[in-house]
């Protein structure tokens, strides 16, 4: 049984209405762009992060039928199961954000002609979808019907992506939300897809990858022993 609470018409919505109106107003500088170019990265993420947020909402449905009892015998570690949940919740993420791709052309965005740096964002993109689907699944060990799951994508998604650089530069921010968008890690995977795919600056590249990276073994770990009380 699976679940999916987004289509690929919200990113769309956002990119040929919200970014088509907004990049008229000219009231937002980022640094010469075109703006629906500038936020197409961040509707990228935000639609494949939607996807993978809701794998643990299945593991809840798995737990009230006992589906997941039989994991405990498998000769597999929770780890790896963990694991490759979260890898196939981020796959499905990047399935969407294939079909988001061609669209966003289709609506003028132009990306840097290079196929490395765009195959380097779409592993971003990966990634990031992989670790927040583990975050799903750490979630599912503390919401145990799937009714108070429901509310996860809006409760979890949304406030990290305004609190990014996904719609505007972090400079734009009041204090407190700058430092909170320096500790999201939506803000380090929008600058490193940005820079891939629209403005070619790579100049902290490095530095993204590493605290998604960092973002993504932490989750992965947290979620692996929480998994367990999932089980119980």
């Amino acid at each position: 049984m699976t679940y999916s609470s987004n289509t690929p018409v919200q990113p769309i919505l956002w990119l040929g209405v919200f970014g088509t109106i907004m990049g008229r107003v000219n009231a937002i500088p980022i640094g010469g762009l075109p703006y629906i170019d500038y936020i197409t990265p961040g509707v990228l993420l935000q639609s494949t992060i939607f996807v993978s947020v809701f794998c643990g909402l299945t593991i809840v449905w798995e737990r009230e039928t006992g589906i997941l009892k039989r994991l405990l015998v498998a000769p597999t570690s929770i780890y790896a199961t963990v694991i490759g949940r979260s890898v196939a919740s981020g796959v499905r993420a990047v399935v969407q954000a294939l079909i988001i791709f061609p669209v966003a052309i289709l609506l003028g965005v132009k990306f840097i002609a290079n196929p490395f740096y765009i195959a380097a964002a779409f592993l971003i993109l990966f990634l990031v979808s992989g670790g927040f689907a583990a975050i799903s699944i750490l979630v599912a060990s503390i919401m145990k019907t799937r009714e108070r799951f429901m509310g996860l994508g809006q409760a979890l998604i949304m406030p990290l992506f305004f609190a990014s650089n996904a719609l505007y530069p972090i400079d734009m921010m009041p204090s407190a939300l700058q430092l909170f968008a320096v500790l999201n890690p939506l803000t380090y995977a929008v600058d490193a897809i940005r820079g891939l795919m629209i403005s070619g600056e790579l100049g902290n590249i490095l530095v993204d990858v590493l605290a998604i990276l960092a973002f993504d073994l932490v989750v992965f770990a947290l979620a692996s022993l929480s998994f367990r009380k999932i089980i119980e």
